[in-house]
């Protein structure tokens, strides 16, 4: 007997009518799994725009598991690794009655280290009480635990300043020389993924993976056949991020924090090890007062170039040095010394890429935070390392799907982003009725966006329209200070339940919200994207103003520079698209179901005012339009 296609596997004579409740043949879902199908037979290069609702988890899914290989699944977060992996990569199997082994792997950061937890807990060196405390609960979880998954322990936040003494990093694991190596975490699940036939990894691991290939345990893609990257819009991002080199509080304290830990259980006889580790955390904290007051990102040149900021960096380069050469002295002595020398040779070679000051086709910046630095260097275009990185992999079909991956039906700007030329591209737009489901309100008198006032003025606007929806609203926002400033604004309206970013937890805020009589969340751009509220909880979202990078920012300001040499015109090759594919996406929040009904309102006047407003308006939904905000109040008061 034939096998069924993926499109016909999808329809409702197919297994997931019955296997799935509420499930329904969508034509576009149907499509889009052919397209997909057809790209892993034939190893093709595929990118896929598939609006909200079309169903495109099930699209790429099903002929990945009907598929006669290995296929790596990448998405955007974690949360969505565990949606795939714990809900619907079940499903689908069951429906299908094919069995497929299915592998969960996430970065070495979300495992326990045994060996990191022992040492830790043997030096006893904490920062704080607190630390300590929760180390000592981890430890009691890690009797209990199977898998070594951090994110099962509730009582741990995500920034948890005992996660660094519980986990491990490329660069100080020990592989297969570690005295837990048996028991090991990252490696029983490494393990899992190689005996796996879907292996479902984020993009920060498939980017690691490209662009490290060792670390300790092999390596896992080249295995692969095929890779599907959802939310691939987010790709460039990360990508750009891995191409880079930095230099960080969190590694220098860790590096110096490690080799006191040697000092102390492993040689005790070389006091050079510890006076050098002291040296390290003292000029650290120098370095990070001699930067001054936390601020914007700036250029790394308008900081090197104060005398003060220079002498103290080249002596923070310099005391790197004298703990390399210390530990290279002892690193004879075992593998955990070895490791931890290379490792401090490692950031000494990127500690001086900044003294030299060369930003031939890189950025150099720096980010200031109240008790910490990052210095970035940062590529100004990632096409042609991310071509060499995949290069052994072009045997393999690559699948891009995003529900905002093109730009006025183009994928123009997706692809020479990654360096793509030759690939096959299909569009499929949203099944659900915009025109029918929601409202887009623009208002008349909101004045210019980079007025003092304007934060003030767009939550005027807003407050009478948060009345007639019962909260049930979000309001998202291009900048923390807007953020602040509207949260100061919301104070005196006790009848609304305000959250803001940042008072908790990402997952604890958006829970509250779904709980909420009256909630109203505010957020910055985590809340714009891969936030999924369905039902009546959300009927209204407001964006405050078009989300164009910001024009002071260092990486910003250099590939406008680096465009208008190549005679490009760099707001409609850069700046443009990428804040269409942002507002796509803040936009997106509002319908997520068939039936969803909300207002979607956008406060800046730009839209109307410029000649570009159109570009944005376009790749928006065709939404039902109006001006006048007795008619968006008349509206949510009848929801």
């Amino acid at each position: 007997m034939q096998q069924q296609t993926a499109a016909e596997l999808l329809s409702d004579k197919g297994p997931f009518k019955e296997a799935i409740k509420g499930f329904s043949e969508r034509q576009s879902q149907q499509l889009m799994a052919q397209d997909v199908e057809s790209a892993l037979d034939e190893k093709q290069v595929l990118l896929v725009e598939a609006g909200t609702g079309t169903g495109k988890t099930y699209s790429y899914l099903v002929p990945a598991l009907m598929f006669d290989g290995r296929v790596v699944i990448s998405t955007g977060t974690r949360n969505l690794q565990d949606q795939l992996v714990h809900k619907d990569l079940p499903n689908a199997i069951k429906a299908l009655k094919r069995y497929r082994k299915v592998a969960l792997l996430k970065g070495r950061q979300n495992y326990l280290c045994l060996h990191r937890m022992d040492i830790s807990m043997e030096s006893g060196r904490f920062t704080t009480r607190d630390t300590y405390e929760q180390l000592v609960q981890i430890r009691d979880w890690s009797a209990k635990t199977k898998d070594g998954d951090l994110s099962q322990v509730h009582f741990l936040p995500d920034d948890s300043p005992a996660i660094p003494f519980a986990t491990s990093s490329a660069e100080n694991c020990l592989g297969s020389e570690c005295p837990s190596f048996q028991d090991c975490f990252v490696a029983k699940a490494r393990r899992r993924a190689l005996e796996a036939d879907i292996v479902v990894v984020n993009h920060h691991l498939l980017m690691a993976d490209l662009v490290l290939k060792e670390d300790g345990f092999g390596e896992l893609l080249p295995h692969a056949n095929a890779y599907i990257v959802d939310e691939a819009h987010q790709l460039p991002d990360v990508a750009t991020a891995y191409f880079g080199q930095s230099v960080t509080t969190r590694q220098l304290m860790e590096l110096a924090r490690d080799s006191d830990v040697m000092y102390r259980t492993e040689v005790g006889d070389s006091r050079p090890l510890l006076e050098a580790a002291q040296a390290l955390e003292k000029e650290t904290a120098d370095f990070r007062l001699a930067l001054g007051d936390e601020g914007q990102r700036q250029f790394w040149h308008r900081y090197f170039s104060r005398a003060k900021i220079k002498d103290a960096y080249e002596q923070l380069v310099d005391t790197i040095k004298q703990l390399k050469e210390v530990l290279l002295s002892l690193a004879s002595r075992s593998k955990e010394l070895e490791n931890l020398a290379e490792r401090a040779s490692d950031i000494y070679v990127r500690a001086e890429l900044f003294c030299e000051l060369d930003e031939n086709n890189q950025v150099q910046w720096v980010e200031v935070h109240r008790r910490s630095f990052m210095l970035n260097s940062t590529p100004l275009n990632v096409a042609e390392p991310f071509q060499k990185a995949i290069d052994i992999y072009r045997n393999a079909a690559w699948v891009f799907t995003s529900a905002t991956l093109a730009i006025s039906e183009n994928f123009e700007h997706f692809r020479d982003q990654l360096g793509w030329r030759h690939t096959h591209e299909a569009i499929y737009p949203s099944p659900f009725d915009y025109r029918d489901q929601s409202l887009f309100y623009l208002p008349r008198f909101m004045g210019n966006p980079s007025h003092q006032e304007y934060t003030q003025n767009f939550i005027e606007q807003v407050i009478p329209l948060l009345k007639a929806s019962g909260g049930r609203a979000f309001l998202l926002f291009t900048s923390h200070r807007a953020l602040h400033q509207a949260a100061k604004l919301l104070e005196p309206y006790r009848e609304f339940d305000v959250l803001v970013q940042g008072s908790a937890g990402k997952t604890w805020l958006l829970e509250k919200f779904r709980q909420a009589h009256a909630g109203v969340l505010l957020g910055t751009y985590s809340f714009w994207e891969g936030v999924d509220v369905v039902g009546d909880a959300l009927s209204f979202v407001a964006i405050d103003k078009l989300p164009f990078g910001s024009p002071g920012d260092p990486v910003t300001q250099a590939r406008i520079k680096a465009l208008r040499n190549e005679g490009k015109d760099p707001f409609r090759h850069y700046q443009l698209p990428e804040a269409i594919i942002a507002l796509k996406q803040g936009a997106g929040r509002l319908i997520r179901d068939v039936s969803d009904k909300g207002l979607l309102m956008i406060g800046d006047p730009r839209l109307c005012a410029r000649d570009y407003g159109h570009d944005f308006i376009v790749n928006l939904p065709d939404m039902t339009r109006t001006r006048h905000q007795s008619v968006a109040q008349e509206y949510l008061e009848a929801l």
